[in-house]
């Protein structure tokens, strides 16, 4: 068997002033603002222009167009359905090695010539900063590469026992029919990784991006093709998600959804499932990672200091529009003084504006949508009773979608931006007694319907285990003196319960299990010749 070295984490790239990295993306951005792509469909290997296009614009300065894509409609849905189903039998037939290759080949593209290729096209396209852009388009869809080849390969190693004349086999098969991918805005790595996962594996994909994604979903799509994807293995289209859902999910031969995105959407999406189950030749696996309300909790022996810039590093990042930022803290009264001074001073040096000045560590949110929701929130932040803006709590729509850092302190921990998802750059503070802690983490673990990400900040050891022990379903992925951010493939697999998904961890080979449908084989090497059991002998 064709043995993959165990893959260590990509290095972070600093993009510090000289680096040659620096100007080589530098001169990347300046290159691609100018351009304006256009994004067909690819179906069976075929581009196809179907004329309704949309615009695909900067949000730091969303008067420069950087794409034009097609929009698919129900004969072009289909078609990527068709498409994918006759790719299927000879990818399938494959070898693993070599559909593994494929991706592996195109993650070591991706960390030479074309890191600056997804890096310009994430920052312009997503307002991520450079570092943002670095750990994510880069680094983290590389580890998946990476890693996804060596589980897998860990996977088919695992074989049953066999007992005297018998040889048992696992034959790990991929699923019957075809794989649907919907994918997120907020993170190429994610959206490259959701159809490339099931691929890697046998399956063939419809992949559907957002469409406040797309530059850099077609750049990784042309990525894989570079690295010799063949036609009809992951099929590509822009399309509305309802439409998308309404043509695709009852399609009798839907094997799986591949989803990272709302809630709401994906409780829809489970529902057509359900609506639907008598029709399937096999019942559709569901894996989707959902929504987040991730929380911060304090003991009164944390460390001020690293708490603080947990908050505004776990918050603020990528202006919020992570699934795991930090959205809401519990703070104890005899803590929070120091904790408010040194966060109030991080966010006074914070710059806010375009990617392409390195200096900015805050962007812009997504969209236009987006940036009149956390507007709604911050209008009534402002009026609230009990409720107190700290820092932040502007908006800037005219050049770009700007929403200051906003920092609320509320008296009631059950207001609304303590429970809602906002996926913006709100944190709110929560000052409790330290008296009260025990009540405290019980409505910490009971505000909110979600269940993603969380932190707590101890320094007594007896309290950390206090902590850990009573929020333990309150989150899939859990830090300890940390932020609840930043989850490396290999290291902390991702993923979470409750309204926040099914919690099959993306980044580990639980999620690869989801992709494949085993089949056991039993040969007996000499076959028994008359069917008496010694039972049946007389006495």
């Amino acid at each position: 068997m064709i043995r993959f070295q165990q893959p260590v984490n990509e290095p972070v790239r600093e993009y510090a002033p000289g680096d040659a990295a620096r100007e080589t993306l530098k001169k990347r951005l300046a290159s691609m603002s100018q351009e304006r792509v256009d994004i067909p469909l690819v179906i069976g290997g075929k581009e196809v222009r179907t004329g309704n296009t949309r615009r695909v614009t900067m949000p730091h300065s969303h008067g420069e167009v950087l794409a034009e894509f097609h929009v698919a409609g129900p004969a072009e849905l289909l078609a990527a359905a068709d498409a994918a189903k006759k790719a299927k039998a000879e990818w399938e037939a494959l070898g693993w090695d070599r559909r593994a290759a494929i991706f592996l080949k195109a993650a070591d593209l991706l960390a030479g010539p074309w890191r600056a290729e997804i890096n310009a096209a994430t920052m312009l396209g997503q307002s991520k900063n450079v570092f943002q852009a670095e750990i994510d388009s880069a680094c983290e869809l590389i580890d998946f590469l990476r890693f996804n080849a060596y589980f897998y390969q860990q996977i088919l190693e695992q074989q049953p026992l066999s007992s005297p004349g018998v040889f048992n086999q696992m034959d790990y098969r991929p699923l019957e029919g075809f794989v649907l991918a919907i994918t997120p805005f907020n993170f190429t790595a994610i959206a490259g990784n959701l159809p490339a996962a099931p691929a890697m594996l046998g399956n063939t994909v419809v992949w559907k991006p957002s469409d406040t994604q797309m530059l850099s979903a077609w750049k990784t799509l042309q990525l894989f093709r570079e690295a010799g994807l063949p036609d009809g293995v992951i099929n590509f289209l822009g399309a509305d998600g309802p439409l998308t859902g309404q043509t695709l999910v009852p399609h009798p031969d839907l094997a799986g959804i591949h989803f990272t995105g709302s809630t709401g959407t994906f409780q829809a999406l489970s529902r057509t499932v359900g609506e639907n189950i008598s029709r399937y030749r096999t019942y559709p696996r569901l894996v989707g990672e959902t929504g987040g309300k991730d929380f911060v909790f304090a003991h009164p022996s944390a460390d001020a200091e690293a708490l603080a810039v947990a908050l505004v590093r776990g918050a603020f990042e990528y202006q919020g529009q992570k699934c795991s930022a930090a959205s809401r803290a519990y703070i104890p009264r005899s803590l929070w003084p120091r904790v408010k001074e040194r966060m109030l001073a991080d966010l006074s040096t914070f710059r806010m504006g375009d990617v392409r000045d390195f200096r900015n560590f805050i962007n812009a949110v997504i969209d236009e949508r987006s940036f009149r929701k956390i507007s709604g929130y911050l209008d009534q932040a402002r009026t609230a009773s009990g409720v107190e803006v700290l820092s932040g709590g502007k908006v800037h729509g005219e050049k770009g979608w700007f929403v200051e850092p906003t920092v609320l302190q509320v008296q009631d921990p059950s207001y609304r931006t303590m429970v809602e998802e906002i996926f913006g750059p709100v944190l709110s503070v929560y000052v409790y007694e330290d008296a009260k802690i025990d009540e405290t983490l019980k409505i910490c673990d009971e505000t909110s319907p979600y269940a993603l990400t969380g932190a707590i900040f101890a320094q007594d050891r007896y309290a950390v285990q206090k902590l850990m022990t009573r929020l333990r379903h309150s989150a899939g992925n859990f830090y300890v003196n940390d932020k609840p951010t930043g989850a490396v493939v290999g290291q902390q697999p991702f993923g979470g319960a409750r309204a926040s998904g099914t919690n099959d961890k993306a980044g580990s080979a639980l999620n690869l299990y989801r992709w494949l449908s085993p089949r056991v084989i039993k040969e007996t090497r000499v076959p028994p010749k008359d069917y008496r059991y010694a039972f049946l002998g007389a006495e």
